[in-house]
Order: structure tokens, then sequence, then C-alpha cells
């Protein structure tokens, strides 16, 4: 009785492992069944990154315009100022002077004149000194217009609004002719310097015309996107044969003020791909620096076909040369997979959601 029980015990655990080893069995070879899809065409864009340096549409030296003790200094760091705003005084005592001294030769020299030419009018004098009393009028007043200068050159005014910088000089200072005071910066548009390497440029000119508004986008240190657009306005004419890329310029409207002069960040440039022929990078291989993917023809043989890559998506690849809509390649299991074999069951994707199960897809 007892080893009738034993027996049955035995019989039914034998039936189940058998059971549990088909069944993984089974799934094993469910999970190395090849994968196979469609090679697809579709919009999609490519997103290019390269760091940048803001600079200020305007970013200018103040400099002293004659020599002289620092006066006065009417702004502060970091304030705004407006055009033709005074900024700073240079001690105007020799300036003032000079000017005074030009105005009463000026006014001499024009008293002179008006009497000659009263003589002259009655023929008291002659025509020649009548000239010659008006060229040393002339004289005196060109001496007062450049008296005025020198003494306006005294006042140094905002030439147009922005933000002052640091100050170079403290009140009270020697200045010499020529001297940097601080700097100013025109914020209210920003002007975005970045480089591109010549492969990436050659691609850039096939995509964009000459007249096409290039917009891109700032990210910027604190890894958040400048909430305005910028556009590509300018391209450098040279190469820098050293370091192998050309400079751009970009043009960002900055109402808030928010970025200042100096600071980097990253623009983000989009280059669309229409009707790009798309399949997903896991399908490809490389053989002696070559890609290649395994494709399988109508009788469900498979056949080794090289590639040429144009671009790249995160996990996916842009195809330039080797593949047509709609032909079918293996996606998974291809290292069991050989050159010329039929496959005799396969399981086939729809590749438009094949493809957007993969991170990082834009279309």
């Amino acid at each position: 009785m007892i080893k009738n029980i034993k027996t049955k015990i035995l019989f039914v655990f034998i039936v189940a492992f058998m059971s549990c080893k088909q069944s993984s069995k089974q799934e094993s070879e469910e999970d190395a069944m090849p994968i196979v899809t469609r090679v697809i065409k579709l919009d999609t864009l490519i997103k290019r990154q390269y760091v940048c340096v803001v600079k200020a549409y305007q970013h200018t030296e103040i400099r002293a315009l004659e020599k002289g003790y620092l006066e006065k200094i009417y702004v502060d760091e970091g304030k705004p100022v407006k055009k033709g705003q005074i900024m700073f005084q240079i001690l105007p005592n020799v300036y003032r002077a000079e000017k005074d001294k030009a105005k009463a030769e000026f006014e001499y020299a024009e008293i002179e004149y008006l009497n000659a030419k009263q003589l002259s009018e009655k023929n008291v004098i002659s025509p020649n000194e009548l000239k010659l009393v008006k060229a040393k009028l002339e004289k005196a007043r060109a001496e007062l217009s450049l008296a005025d200068a020198h003494y306006s050159f005294t006042e140094i005014r905002a030439p147009f609004d922005g933000l002052m910088d640091k100050f170079n000089v403290r009140l009270g200072a020697l200045l010499d002719e020529g001297e940097v005071l601080t700097t100013i910066s025109d914020i209210s548009k920003l002007w975005v310097y970045f480089n591109m390497p010549e492969v990436e440029y050659l691609n850039f000119k096939k995509t964009f015309t000459h007249d096409s508004i290039i917009k891109v986008k700032l990210l910027m240190a604190n890894n958040e996107f400048f909430p305005y657009e910028g556009v590509i306005e300018t391209i450098e004419a040279d190469f820098d044969s050293e370091a192998g890329n050309i400079a751009f310029r970009a043009s960002f409207p900055n109402p808030e003020k928010l970025l200042r002069h100096g600071e980097t960040g990253n623009i983000i440039l989009e280059i669309p791909y229409k009707s790009a022929i798309i399949i997903p990078q896991k399908a490809t291989f490389e053989i002696l620096e070559k890609k290649y993917v395994y494709t399988v023809s109508n009788d469900n043989k498979v056949h080794l076909r090289e590639i040429q890559v144009a671009d790249e998506i995160p996990d996916l690849f842009i195809i330039k040369k080797g593949l047509k809509e709609n032909e079918k390649i293996i996606v998974e299991g291809i290292r069991n997979i050989k050159d010329g074999e039929i496959l005799k069951e396969y399981k086939e994707t729809d590749p438009k959601i094949l493809i957007h199960q993969l991170k990082n897809y834009t279309e």
C-alpha cells in the first residue's frame, strides 16, 4: 500500500518536472526566435548641441578723453544708464580757463572785424586788409570750438542705453588720456557665438539655403531653456584651420535682461530630415569598421547587406545608402543568424510601434 503511494508521488513529480522543462524550452525557443521589422520612411529632426558664449549686442569701453583728476562719479556699478547721461566728470578747471580765454579772443576778433568792415565800406582800408581781419576772426572761432570740445570731454556721457560694469578707477584718481574707466553693455539684444565642425557645416549647408531663417534654442547654464528663440544671422568667412571649425553668430532678444555679457550655455540646432530611411541601431553590427544588417527576402532567405549611415538619433540610424522602404530586416536575434540561412519562423513587428518604444525619438 505504502509502496504504491510512493510510486504515484514519484510519477507525479516526474510529470511535473518534464512539463516545466518543456515549458521552459518553449519559452527559450520563443525568446530566441528572430524579430523582423520593415524599413520605414519618416520625417524627423536631428538635434545638434554646441557650446556657446553670450555677448552683449554692444559692449564698449569707456575711456578718458582728456588728462586730469576724476572729480565726480554720477553712476554706480551694475546700474542702468540712458544714452547721453553723464557718468564721470574730470576736473575741468584748466579746460574751463582755456574755453574762457578762447571766448574772449573770439569776441575781440569779432569786434575788430565789425570795425574793419565799416572802414572798408568807407574805403578807409583796402579789401585785403578786411580779409586779414576776417581770417583772424575765423581762427578765433575755430579755437573757441576746439576749447569747447576739450571742455566737453571732461564730461563723459553714456554712448547708448545699457548697464554699467565695474569701475577701473576711483574718485580723485589722476587719469591719462585714453585710460579705461569702465565698460557699458547693451543687453537688450544678445549675440551668441558658437563653433561648428567642418563636416557638420557641410551637411548644414546642404540642408539650409542661403535665405533660410534658421531658428535655434539656447540651453542656459542651469540646464533650462532660455524663453526666447534665436536666429542665426552670420557665419564667419574663414575656417579655423587648427581647430577645424567655423564660427556662427545667433541673435536673441533679451527683454527681461535675464542674460548678461560673458555668460555661457549651449546652442540647440534642429536639423530636419524629410522622408528619412530610419532603422533601430540594434539591427546593425560592424565588420572591419563597416556597418551591416541582415535583410529577409520574400522567400525568407537572409542576406548580409552593407549600409551607410547619414546621421543618428539616440537608438536610431538615418540611412544614407543600402536600404529601401519596406524591406525586411532582422532587429533581434542577429547573433544566431547566418548569411544565406532560410528563416523557418520569426516574429514580425510593426516598425512604428518598435521605433516609438525606443527612447528619445522625435517625429
